[in-house]
């Protein structure tokens, strides 16, 4: 028997993001296991939209049909608490959580209070909570009141692709994945990079530039007045398609965010054969052999990491960086005067 259910997004749902990448895989599993889904785009601008695209999203999602189930997409749902309120009573409405709102970094405490407030108002209507990791779940009921019965941890899985054959020779290839905003700690990840100019490095930073303009603008100025510019590539948002070559021919993987729910980003990393080195500040993924990897820390493996730029998390990111990327250099250079087997 086929059910029906709505899912609503903000915005486009193609949007090359790693949110929206697991919004995808669930619509489309859910398709395959006899779901019709009817995707609801309730506008751009969540989780600060504009009067009149809050007006059209609560009215698109008041004319869904009675009864059935709507999954709202948290970067919306945290903001819509008023609609939810109304909505309760006649849609079983399932709250998708990415992570917290309040959370994103660079906001004001008033800003964060009234993300805070507002989305612990919209949860309480919520029938049902997914959340993307255990971590954003202990969040969830520890500090929005969400009864634990009501969570459901739904991780991101992940494709199983063949590991990309073990270069000879070149320079050490960093990868960094996700939209170029505060969080994900961009500036701190050129700052530390600049300290190993001496070192054999080039890093793609692949993400959407266009979610917040300023920072975009600040972290190709720093990249410039570091003399970086020839070293480190922002790339703007990539499609899955032209994601993977990335990945494929990524040495060091980098993720050094202020805080991610889960950090799906790494995800495509892990059927590669890579190794992990993680410090108090920062996570790095690599492809890289001969290298051992590093016992991660417990937030790690909960999927959250919280960064706070004090000077010990400086100097450990610093550390981390000289530690792994001088070890792959040392492996290439190791490679390339090995004589190939006959």
């Amino acid at each position: 028997m086929v059910r029906n259910a709505a899912f609503a997004v903000p915005g486009d749902l193609a949007t090359p993001t790693g949110g929206y990448a697991y919004d995808r895989r669930i619509i489309a599993e859910l398709s395959l296991r006899d779901w019709r889904i009817e995707v609801v785009d309730l506008g751009d601008g969540f989780p600060y939209p504009a009067a009149d695209t809050r007006a059209a999203a609560c009215a698109r999602l008041a004319a869904l049909p009675p009864g059935h189930p709507i999954v709202i997409d948290g970067l919306a749902f945290g903001v819509l608490a008023e609609a939810a309120a109304a909505l309760r009573a006649s849609h079983p409405l399932v709250a998708l959580v990415h992570h917290p709102l309040a959370l994103e970094s660079g906001l004001s405490a008033a800003g964060a209070a009234r993300l805070r407030a507002s989305e612990r108002s919209a949860l309480a209507c919520a029938r049902h909570v997914i959340a993307t990791s255990a971590s954003v779940a202990r969040l969830l009921v520890d500090d929005y009141g969400v009864a634990a019965g009501r969570v459901s941890v739904v991780a991101p899985g992940t494709d199983r692709v063949l590991p990309p054959p073990r270069k000879r020779e070149g320079e050490v290839k960093l990868l960094a994945v996700g939209s170029v905003i505060p969080r994900k700690g961009y500036d701190v990840l050129v700052a530390a990079l600049a300290r190993l100019r001496h070192l054999p490095w080039r890093l793609i930073i692949a993400g959407d530039r266009g979610r917040s303009p300023q920072t975009s603008r600040r972290l190709r100025a720093e990249i410039a007045r570091l003399g970086l510019a020839d070293r480190i590539t922002l790339l703007g948002a990539v499609t899955s398609e032209e994601l993977s070559p990335l990945y494929a021919c990524t040495d060091l993987f980098v993720l050094p965010s202020r805080f991610e729910g889960y950090g799906m980003a790494w995800r495509p990393m892990m059927w590669r054969r890579l190794r992990r080195h993680c410090s108090a500040s920062l996570r790095i993924r690599t492809n890289a052999s001969g290298l051992p990897p590093a016992p991660a820390p417990p937030s790690f493996h909960r999927g959250a990491s919280r960064l706070h730029t004090s000077p010990a998390c400086w100097k450990a990111l610093h550390e981390g960086l000289f530690r792994r990327v001088a070890g792959i250099a040392r492996a290439l250079r190791s490679r390339r005067t090995q004589r190939p087997r006959a």
